[in-house]
């Protein structure tokens, strides 16, 4: 969903004039009337990787866009909430899970939609797990199970890759980076993005950890 360009002031009706105001540097929806300036910011996703047994959890969406496709439980933050509290929310919602976050794992910019995506690896509290009214059904896949062609969208690919990659290497990373559109084919096939600017942090092992490995 890219972010709309406003039409009519939000304070009294009036159609917008796109104009660039004063001390700014680019084009805004400026009411004629009242003066109200509308800003177009970016939009916060928030979601969870959820990995039992090695399996990863994932929501067959059941609505646009992309419906029937699968994804991991993720939406929009909604006002008032921290990105964690979002996503044990959408989590909840989509896949009827009970969850606690363990830590980030990837954030996302897809500067072409204007929006963020922050997704976290989270850890059942409850073995329940149901299809909320967003999805068609939920379902764990083993990583080499995984429908590749049937992802909901770019990041959503991007993300699981990165996780598969860490899990396969035997790694514990953060990662950052952009989804950058070349502006040449489909705009929901992975293949189309500039991923160059990738950045993944491997993070440390804790002192328990190597007291336990023996180190």
């Amino acid at each position: 969903m890219i972010v709309p360009v406003p039409v009519h002031c939000i304070a009294c009706g009036i159609q917008l004039r796109n104009e660039i105001p004063p001390g700014e540097d680019r084009t805004r929806g400026v009411c004629p009337d009242c003066g109200t300036i509308h800003y177009r910011n970016p939009k916060i996703v928030v979601g969870t990787i959820i990995e039992e047994a090695g399996r990863v959890l994932l929501c067959r969406r059941a609505i646009e866009p992309a419906e029937g496709l699968w994804t991991p439980p993720a939406g929009f933050l909604e006002m008032g909430e921290s990105m964690e509290a979002g996503a044990v929310r959408e989590t909840m919602e989509e896949a009827c899970a009970e969850v606690a976050i363990v830590r980030t794992f990837a954030r996302i910019d897809l500067t072409r939609i204007g929006q963020v995506h922050e997704l976290f690896l989270a850890r059942l509290e409850s073995s329940d797990v149901a299809a909320g009214v967003e999805s068609h059904e939920v379902r764990w896949f083993s990583w080499d199970e995984i429908p590749w062609h049937e992802l909901a969208f770019p990041v959503v690919e991007w993300v699981l890759r990165l996780r598969a990659e860490d899990l396969a290497s035997g790694q514990e990373r953060i990662h950052r980076g952009c989804l950058h559109w070349n502006e040449v084919g489909p705009p929901l096939s992975l293949e189309n993005y500039d991923l160059g600017d990738l950045q993944s942090l491997r993070l440390a092992p804790s002192p328990a950890a190597d007291e336990h490995n023996g180190e």
